[in-house]
C-alpha cells in the first residue's frame, strides 16, 4: 500500500510543553534544531555467528499480499527479494530485474536478470513473476493500489515481463522495490495452501536469508542461505534470532546486553540509550511525519483558519515533550526520506516553505490573528482529538495552547486507544472533532506518492479542499517518468498543499536505530522495511566477538 499509519506511542511522557534538561540526561536541544540523519553506519570488519534483533511485536503473518506491517517488513525484507530494490540512501536500482524500461506511454518492460533463482536453485523466469504480480494485484491484496492502472501482465520472453497500463504510471517502476515488486516461488505457495503465512508454513521467496524457524509467541530464526544467487549481496551474519517486547522492555535488553539491536518503533525510546555507552544510536531519513490531519467537520473548513493555527504551533516544544528532542520540527506532511531522487531540488523547495515555524515569534502570531480576524473565528470551539497516549495528548494541548493565543477556542475529545484509528475510516466519528492527530508515512521514496492525498477524490482528503488545478497537476506528476519534469510538479504541489493546508505538519521523526556498540552496518534508514539490512550486520573494528 502506499499510505501508512503507525500507532502513537512515546515513551516520555509530558503534559507540558517543555521537557525538563533532566529527562533526557542533558541539556535540552536548541530551539528548532535539525537532527543529524545518516542513512548508513558504518561497514563491518567482520561477519559475526548469531545476531538477537527485537522487534516491538511478533508477527502477525508472512504472508505480506495478506498483511505488511512494520514487523513482517522488517523481517522478510531479508528473505523475499524485489524485482526493484531500495538502496540505503532511499533510492532505487534493478536488482531481480536488471532493467525496466517505459516502451511509449502505456507499457513498461521488465528484463529479468538470468542468474536469479530460487532457493533450490530453480531459475526465477517471467512466467514467475506474472504469476507473482497477479496475486499482488488481487482485489483486497495489501499491494493491489500498486496496481491500479494495470491492464494486462505479460511474459513475452522467457526473461521478459511486459505491463501495459491504462495510463503512464511514473511511480509504478520504484513501487517494484517495495512488496509489490516480490517475486514468489508459486510451487511452495500452492503447496502450502492456507498454511502459508503462518509458523507452519515455508518460505517462498529468494533472497540472503531463509526462514529457518517461527516458534509463535517466542521467536522467528533467519538462518543464512548458503545457495544466495547474488554472492555479492550475501549475509555476513549467519543467524538473525529475532524477539520481540514492548518498548520499554526492548531498551532494556539492548543495555543489559541481551538483545543486539532494534529499530525502535518510537524515537523517544532512544532518550536513555544516549547515556550508555554499550549502545550506539543512530537516526536516519524516513517519510514519517506527524500532523494534525483536519477533518470534515467544518471548525477549520476556511484555510485561512488551518494556517493560523499553523503558525501558532509550538513544534520545538513538541519535539522535545512528546520525542524527548528525538523528533524535529517540520514545515510539510512528508519527511526527507521521500526525497528519492533529485534530492537538492526538493531541499531547496522545503527551505523556501513558509508558515510552520518551530517556535512561533510575535510576527507569526499577529500574522495568525490577521487570518483569524479576516476568516472570522468559528462559533464553536476547535475540537482536537486525543487517545491519552503520550504524544497526542502534548500535541493536543499544544493545539488548545496555540489556539487561545490567536482569538480561537479549542478543546480536546478523548477517545478509546483502540478506537483513534477508526478516523480514518468512520466519517460519523469524524464529524466529532476538527483535528486528529497521527503518524503518516508512505512506502515509496517519491513526493508524488504523498501529495496525490490532496486531490479531490482522495481517500484521506477529509478537509474539503478541492481544486481543479492541484488535481490536474496530480494527473501529470503521476504520468511523468522524467525525473526532473516530476520534481518540479510535486515541488508545485507541494505549494499548494502548503497554501491550503489540509493538514498542518508537525515534526518530522526519522527512523531511530538503536546496536551494541561492537554491532554495526545496518542502514539507519527507513530503508530497513524492504532492503536486506541484516545481511549488512556485522561486527566492529573495536567487537572482541
Amino acid at each position: 500500500m502506499n499510505d501508512r499509519r503507525r500507532r502513537a506511542l512515546a515513551a516520555v511522557p509530558a503534559a507540558g510543553l517543555v521537557l525538563a534538561a533532566t529527562a533526557c540526561g542533558g541539556p535540552p536541544a536548541p530551539a528548532g534544531a535539525a537532527l543529524d540523519l545518516t542513512p548508513t553506519t558504518a561497514a563491518p570488519a567482520a561477519g559475526l555467528d548469531e545476531v538477537t534483533w527485537m522487534l516491538a511485536k511478533e508477527p502477525t503473518s508472512f504472508d505480506l499480499d495478506a498483511e505488511s506491517g512494520t514487523e513482517q517488513n522488517a523481517v522478510l525484507a531479508n528473505v523475499c527479494e524485489r524485482l526493484m530494490r531500495v538502496t540505503p540512501e532511499l533510492g532505487t536500482e534493478p536488482h531481480l530485474a536488471s532493467s525496466a524500461e517505459w516502451q511509449g506511454d502505456d507499457t513498461v518492460v521488465f528484463e529479468l536478470d538470468p542468474d536469479a533463482a530460487f532457493r533450490d536453485g530453480t531459475p526465477i523466469t517471467a512466467d514467475d513473476v506474472v504469476w507473482s504480480m497477479e496475486r499482488h494485484a488481487a482485489e483486497g491484496a495489501d499491494e493491489s493500489d500498486e496496481y491500479a492502472n494495470v491492464e494486462e501482465i505479460t511474459a513475452t520472453g522467457e526473461h521478459q515481463v511486459t505491463v501495459r497500463m491504462s495510463q503512464r504510471d511514473a511511480v509504478f517502476v520504484p513501487a517494484m522495490a517495495g512488496n509489490g515488486g516480490i517475486v514468489y516461488d508459486r510451487r511452495v505457495i500452492e503447496a502450502d495452501g492456507d498454511a502459508y503465512g503462518t509458523p507452519q508454513g515455508s518460505d517462498a521467496c529468494t533472497g540472503p536469508y531463509r526462514l529457518a524457524e517461527w516458534r509463535s509467541g517466542d521467536r522467528v530464526v533467519l538462518e543464512r542461505d548458503p545457495g544466495y544467487w547474488d554472492a555479492g549481496g550475501a549475509a555476513r551474519t549467519e543467524r538473525v534470532v529475532f524477539r520481540w517486547a514492548e518498548e520499554n522492555a526492548v531498551v532494556n535488553t539492548l543495555t543489559t546486553g541481551e538483545a543486539d539491536g532494534a529499530y525502535l518503533d518510537t524515537a523517544s525510546a532512544a532518550v536513555p540509550l544516549l547515556r550508555d555507552d554499550t549502545v550506539q544510536v543512530f537516526q536516519g531519513p524516513s517519510t514519517n511525519v506527524w500532523s494534525l490531519i483536519t477533518t470534515e467537520r467544518g471548525g477549520l473548513a476556511d484555510p485561512r483558519l488551518r494556517r493560523a493555527l499553523s503558525l501558532a504551533l509550538e513544534r520545538d516544544g513538541i519535539a522535545r515533550a512528546a520525542f524527548g528532542g528525538m523528533a524535529e520540527p517540520w514545515s510539510a506532511p512528508l519527511g526527507p526520506g521521500g526525497w528519492g531522487y533529485e534530492t537538492d531540488r526538493f531541499q531547496q523547495a522545503y527551505d523556501g516553505l513558509r508558515g510552520a515555524p518551530a517556535d512561533p515569534g510575535e510576527a507569526d502570531l499577529a500574522e495568525a490573528r490577521d487570518l483569524v480576524r479576516e476568516a472570522g473565528a468559528p462559533d464553536e470551539p476547535i475540537v482536537v482529538a486525543s487517545d491519552g497516549e503520550p504524544a497526542r495528548t502534548v500535541i493536543a494541548n499544544a493545539v488548545v495552547d496555540a489556539a487561545g493565543k490567536i482569538g480561537l477556542q479549542a478543546r480536546i475529545a478523548t477517545v478509546p486507544r483502540q478506537q483513534f484509528g477508526s478516523y480514518y475510516v468512520d466519517a460519523d466519528l469524524r464529524e466529532e472533532v476538527d483535528l486528529f492527530s497521527d503518524e503518516y508515512w508512505i512506502s515509496k521514496n517519491d513526493p508524488v506518492g504523498f501529495y496525490k492525498n490532496g486531490a479531490s477524490d482522495a481517500g484521506v482528503n477529509f478537509s474539503g479542499f478541492a481544486d481543479d488545478g492541484y488535481d490536474r497537476l496530480v494527473k501529470q506528476a503521476q504520468s511523468a517518468t522524467d525525473d526532473a519534469e516530476r520534481a518540479e510538479l510535486a515541488v508545485e504541489l507541494q505549494d499548494r498543499w502548503t497554501e491550503a493546508m489540509p493538514w498542518i505538519p508537525v515534526v518530522q521523526t526519522p527512523t531511530t536505530l538503536a546496536m551494541r556498540s561492537e554491532i554495526t552496518g545496518a542502514p539507519a534508514s527507513a530503508a530497513f522495511m524492504s532492503y536486506p539490512w541484516a545481511a549488512d550486520l556485522g561486527a566492529g573494528e573495536e567487537s572482541g566477538r
